[in-house]
């Protein structure tokens, strides 16, 4: 059997993201994929920052889904960036690059 990474191993999920992805257990490649399906699907980038959903670009839009597990965003790369989504509100937006961070605080 092969062995798994630290991107294909399954983690606990946090209830908010739990909720919103419809599991308590995943891989973080996996976590990954599904919120880009559910940001595709409901059309939840834009082009410009706190810009409206076009479906496209490097801005995502927050909508009510998204909000709960946004808003548990609290955190520090190793790099020293600080992603704080703990104010942000419906309509807003955040950079895609601030996905891992998301992913990162909405797991245990």
């Amino acid at each position: 059997m092969a062995k798994t990474n630290g991107l294909s191993t399954p983690v606990k999920l946090k209830e908010d993201l739990a909720e919103l992805l419809g599991a308590t257990e995943m891989a973080r490649s996996e976590i990954t994929k599904k919120l880009w399906d559910y940001i595709k699907a409901n059309k939840l980038q834009t082009k410009t920052e706190n810009g409206k959903a076009e479906n496209a670009g490097k801005y995502i839009v927050v909508d009510a889904k998204l909000l709960p597990v946004f808003k548990n965003t609290n955190s520090k790369s190793k790099s020293g960036n600080l992603t704080d989504l703990r104010k942000i509100k419906e309509g807003q937006t955040i950079n895609m690059m601030q996905m891992a961070a998301v992913v990162g605080a909405n797991i245990e």
